[in-house]
């Protein structure tokens, strides 16, 4: 028997896998598909791999701008070789797994897990027993019952982000519906390959983002080209063209993003409480049924690789009897466009009310920004009054996501803008918005 088995081996999974290792469980993670889940393989690494193929293709165009000449005509983007750097990258990461997996001596079964109770899963026709259960199935891109859109994806000329990522040649017309992180982010990639981008939102692009960050970003798109269609419904699809609200928009490939739905499947015998998202679980990750976890994007709480892995360690903690839980409340989140976005906290529409500190910092006040060509974006820094403790953070701009986990530090030790403002940052950077929008905070920025 088996202190705990993990179902699913995506960022979640194979974390809680080795982890429950190295506290001294014996652990067995069960895999129908490829180690890694989608984030190593559909996802999070092969998507930024992409994009950084194509942001050097972008900067080489722009090379001229830095006293370097080029024929611009002689330069082009090969597909081809992006998608095998991207399945380079890819397959290094997930033998990387296997092998930590091993290593730690976690038992790898290969098959679909069929529960059969909270002790008892069978695989292929092999019982495994266990003391407790973590669901780590994932989710899948949801397909929206909208006329034709079956019929697109039976053709190939509509595809979900596994599909695309392994399409063949560049779409000439690609149109995107939905304008969250996962759309913006292909739609960015194409984009600056040579697409025509189109995308097709019910609502408004990338609503999760502080409205400020996303109106700034909203405008950074369409300066590079991206048609953007807001307050937008798509109606029906007919003869390779989107029928919307609108208008008509023609296209050769059309990506769905409009969001995900939980892979419960093999999981149904324990009848767990559910909700739209996926499993419910308590900040403990633990399920309606005592010693049976559901961890990343099955639990639908926040669809984020990272988080994933933090709920991992979290639920094979409480699994050897640690008592941990969960904080949502310091999660940071990124959008790899260019330039990026990072968030963390609240948003300046959440605030409750007024007795909050807001302080901005652009980029184009920045030494480092301004050497490297990249002064589109700001900081906004958004502190309690009567302390200054940081409560949201966000920023649009170069190394974005990067900066960012310096900000979740600080927050986890309850740090205030006086801790960021006195810290001395290096010269030239873009590091110094952050000091600089904290000492905004506190009195004046120095060099704005």
């Amino acid at each position: 028997m088996y202190d705990s088995i993990v179902i699913g081996s995506g960022p979640g999974g194979y974390v809680a896998a080795i982890k429950g290792a190295q506290l001294g469980l014996s652990v067995a993670i069960i895999e129908k598909n490829d180690l890694g889940g989608v984030c190593l393989n559909h996802g999070c690494i092969p998507t930024k791999t992409l994009l950084k193929s194509a942001k050097v293709y972008q900067e080489i165009l722009k090379a001229n701008t830095f006293g370097i000449k080029i024929d611009k005509s002689s330069v082009s983007v090969d597909w081809l070789k992006m998608l095998k750097r991207k399945d380079i990258a890819v397959k290094r990461l997930t033998t990387g797994v296997k092998g930590l997996l091993q290593k730690n001596g976690v038992d790898i079964i290969q098959g679909l897990a069929e529960v059969v109770d909270k002790n008892n899963i069978m695989v292929a026709g092999k019982m495994y027993t266990t003391k407790s259960i973590i669901i780590a199935t994932g989710a899948s891109a949801f397909v929206p019952p909208i006329k034709g859109i079956k019929e697109g994806i039976e053709s190939n000329n509509i595809m979900t982000y596994k599909e695309i990522l392994n399409i063949k040649e560049i779409p000439k017309n690609l149109v995107v519906l939905g304008g969250g992180v996962i759309g913006v982010e292909f739609a960015t990639l194409f984009n600056a390959v040579g697409s025509n981008v189109t995308i097709i939102e019910k609502d408004k692009i990338l609503q999760n983002v502080d409205s400020e960050v996303r109106d700034s970003y909203r405008k950074l798109l369409k300066k590079q080209k991206i048609k953007i269609l807001e307050d937008t419904e798509l109606l029906e699809i007919t003869n390779n063209k989107a029928v919307t609200s609108s208008e008509e928009i023609s296209f050769d490939t059309m990506l769905l993003s409009i969001g995900t739905k939980p892979n419960l499947v093999g999981v149904e015998k324990l009848n767990l409480k559910t909700y739209g998202g996926g499993i419910v679980t308590n900040d403990s990750l633990e399920t309606s049924i005592k010693d049976v976890y559901a961890i990343g994007d099955v639990n639908g709480r926040t669809n984020l690789a990272h988080v994933s892995s933090a709920e991992g360690e979290i639920a094979i903690e409480n699994v050897a009897g640690l008592n941990k839980k969960m904080n949502y409340n310091r999660v940071p989140a990124g959008i790899y466009g260019f330039p990026e976005i990072a968030y963390v906290g609240l948003t300046e529409d959440e605030l409750p009310n007024d007795n909050y500190i807001i302080s901005k910092f652009p980029l184009a006040a920045n030494g480092r920004a301004l050497a490297e060509g990249a002064t589109d974006g700001f900081i906004k820094i958004i502190a309690d009054k009567e302390y200054g403790e940081l409560v949201g953070v966000h920023i649009i701009g170069a190394s974005a996501t990067e900066l960012i986990a310096g900000i979740v530090s600080t927050m986890e030790l309850e740090g205030t803008i006086y801790e960021l403002a006195k810290t001395i940052h290096p010269h030239p950077t873009i590091s110094e918005i952050i000091m600089e929008a904290a000492k905004g905070a506190i009195d004046k920025p120095i060099h704005i």
